[in-house]
């Protein structure tokens, strides 16, 4: 089976590879390009984290378990993870030294190093580093073996060479507590800028007292995998937050240089780090790119920055007096980032006024750190609501900030439930619970993006709103699930995962299958951020070999090979990446003409459908159908920031056709929502 997928982490880097062609691409502005680096970035850091952490875990174990995993298999991958990297990170540099820096000089910006201040300048910056920068230093001096200190997560540090002996001092830059840039005093129409790097670049001398050879910046990526052994036993909140503790001392990943080190400095910190050649990656003078996030812009051209598209109204809901009467009337959805979020806080405010509302239940997976839904939810229970709230503690990277608002909203009086043992809870599902007619009717909220305000700006995703009963009281059942009120839930129309999700995808599979074999038309339709699982892989591919059209739009990692003749002709595939981040997951399905079409919370990946709670939620609205079915017919035809996704994910762009109209989707759907 290994020849028919691909590689999972060689197949994120190739989606990461695409986020830096959109820094690439002359047609973003160019602030959007530098933010591109910076996505790119942090990406990067977290695969070293996490995945790159994972598998070079296996060392750790006895030697007939590494024989198992196939230990050649593993060093291979990290061998040309590494290789992939070194490339990327060539590109990387080139873009930023040659297209990027000309261009902002262009526009009277100009990012200097510490040999281009002028006289005045170079007199603010050595107050400026006196001021604000000398009392964050800490200097270490290292020789031979010995006096190398802990080296922080993700910390940026310079190793400065010693000219007259063999020790070099280790000067951290104090990018944290510190902006990365500073904006120096400047002539008339030019804007200088200059990297906290170069202001501690340029006082090195005097602050270190010895002939300086070389100062080299490295930064070192550790291990961000949480350390709990055995989640069915004892206090598993107890053992995420020591877990928490020990996140930023784990084991180091990857330790990325200034290509300029001389070798044996670089042997030397390799010896004292305990690292091999495979957690060694070359750069440039600077790391830490995500900091562009922050770069300022003191240009007032607007041609710098994506033009406004403010998040719109639903044309439906918002002339609505009462969302939950809109929601019994018919289901609406939204459409994140074109619609505007502001309708789910409505809707909680909205149901801790109303006598009639008994209760409400949510899921939480990433709160924004300053959180509208979290304060929604403590105004319903001012105004004596029942509210029930299942908190993700699990979830990577926001285990603090969710462990925060558990406590928080525990002691405003909320029901709060915490992560199941063994599994993740990724459903994303608001219910409420009304009195009417003598019992309770439920109206639910079900979406494939998080509660989050702030990233429903930026990621695209699908809201459902419905009081649709076979819809909000299925969805009252994954409750009781979550509650642990009963252990399956008996849902004929949601589909739950690692219940029944699976399960039901490969009998609508099947059915496509039999369509195609009985001439019937067959053909299936995928949005998804992963496609990893290989029995769905194999199963698409079946698919595909009996004649089922198969199209599939995927962000980020593909394991299945288009386009291989004798194994997925039948099957095509594109990416995605332009303004906003492709988060919604659509599964379409012909059913013998009379179309199956679900949005969903879940990917195809063994985690989403086997250690997951996940729904996928039907479509049984007209109108919501055809909107979601557009938006994915839209993006089919996007031939701006569409990639083919081909057997080498080599991402070349979608050609367009001879005299085709010019498609770039996330644009056209904004128009659309626009109206």
């Amino acid at each position: 089976m290994e020849e028919r997928l691909y590689n999972r982490e060689l197949s994120w880097l190739s989606f990461n590879h695409r986020v830096l062609q959109e820094a690439q691409n002359p047609e973003v502005p160019l602030y959007e390009r530098l933010k591109f680096l910076a996505i790119y970035s942090s990406n990067l850091d977290e695969f070293f984290r996490v995945r790159v952490a994972a598998l070079r875990s296996f060392r750790a174990l006895g030697k007939s378990t590494r024989k198992a995993l196939d230990e050649d298999k593993i060093k291979k991958t990290l061998r040309t993870i590494r290789h992939t990297v070194e490339a990327q990170q060539e590109l990387f540099g080139r873009i930023f030294r040659e297209t990027l820096l000309p261009e902002l000089q262009q526009h009277g910006i100009f990012l200097l190093n510490a040999g281009l201040l002028s006289p005045g300048q170079q007199n603010f910056t050595e107050n400026y580093f006196k001021k604000e920068i000398l009392p964050h230093l800490q200097i270490h001096w290292v020789q031979g073996e010995a006096g190398l200190p802990f080296l922080q997560n993700r910390a940026l540090y310079f190793i400065v060479k010693d000219a007259d002996s063999e020790r070099f001092a280790l000067v951290n830059i104090p990018s944290g507590p510190l902006p990365r840039f500073i904006e120096l005093p400047s002539l008339e129409g030019r804007h200088d800028i200059l990297f906290i790097d170069d202001a501690i670049r340029f006082n090195l001398p005097n602050l270190l007292g010895i002939n300086i050879k070389g100062a080299y910046s490295i930064k070192l990526s550790r291990n961000a995998e949480l350390p709990i052994d055995d989640e069915y036993s004892g206090d598993l909140m107890e053992k995420i937050k020591k877990g928490l503790e020990k996140r930023h001392v784990g084991p180091p990943t990857r330790l990325l240089y200034d290509r300029a080190m001389p070798d044996s400095l670089l042997e030397q910190l390799k010896t004292l780090l305990e690292l091999n050649k495979n957690d060694l990656i070359p750069g440039a003078a600077y790391h830490n790119f995500n900091d562009f996030f922050d770069f300022p812009n003191p240009s007032s051209d607007a041609s710098l920055v994506y033009p406004p598209m403010p998040p719109l109204p639903h044309p439906v809901l918002e002339q609505s007096k009462s969302l939950l009467d809109c929601m019994k009337a018919g289901d609406n959805v939204l459409h994140y980032p074109y619609h505007q979020f502001d309708y789910v806080i409505r809707l909680i405010r909205e149901a801790a006024e109303d006598p009639q509302v008994s209760f409400l239940k949510i899921t939480v997976y990433r709160a924004a750190s300053r959180s509208a839904v979290v304060d929604a939810l403590q105004y319903a229970l001012s105004k004596g609501k029942k509210v029930t709230v299942f908190i993700e503690a699990k979830a990577r990277f926001d285990e603090e900030a969710n462990l925060q608002w558990g406590e928080q909203l525990k002691a405003s009086g909320a029901d709060v439930h915490y992560s199941y043992p063994g599994i993740k809870v990724h459903a994303k599902i608001l219910l409420i619970g009304r009195h009417e007619d003598g019992g309770i009717r439920h109206y639910a909220y079900l979406s494939t993006g998080n509660f989050n305000e702030k990233t429903s700006k930026i990621y695209a995703d699908h809201a459902l709103l419905s009081a649709d009963p076979r819809l909000a009281d299925e969805a009252a059942r994954v409750f009781d699930l979550l509650e642990r009120k009963i252990i399956v839930p008996d849902c004929k129309n949601l589909l739950v995962a690692p219940f029944t999700l699976k399960d039901k995808l490969v009998d609508l599979i099947d059915k496509e299958i039999a369509n195609a074999k009985a001439g019937l038309p067959a053909y299936i339709l995928l949005k998804l951020n992963s496609l990893e699982e290989p029995a769905m892989v194999e199963k698409l591919y079946e698919a595909g070999q009996a004649g089922v059209r198969i199209k599939l739009i995927i962000r980020g990692i593909c394991c299945l090979k288009p386009g291989v003749p004798g194994l997925s002709d039948n099957i095509e595939a594109i990416s995605i990446v332009d303004r906003f981040l492709e988060h919604a997951r659509i599964y379409l399905f012909a059913n013998g003409g009379d179309e199956r079409l679900y949005i969903a919370s879940a990917d195809w990946m063994k985690r989403n459908l086997h250690r997951r709670i996940e729904v996928a939620i039907p479509i049984y609205d007209v109108e919501v159908f055809r909107q979601i079915k557009h938006i994915f017919e839209l993006q089919w035809q996007d031939n701006c920031r569409a990639r083919v996704l081909n057997a080498e994910q080599d991402n070349q762009m979608v050609a367009p056709s001879q005299g085709a109209t010019r498609v770039r989707s996330q644009e056209e759907i904004y128009e659309g929502v626009r109206g």
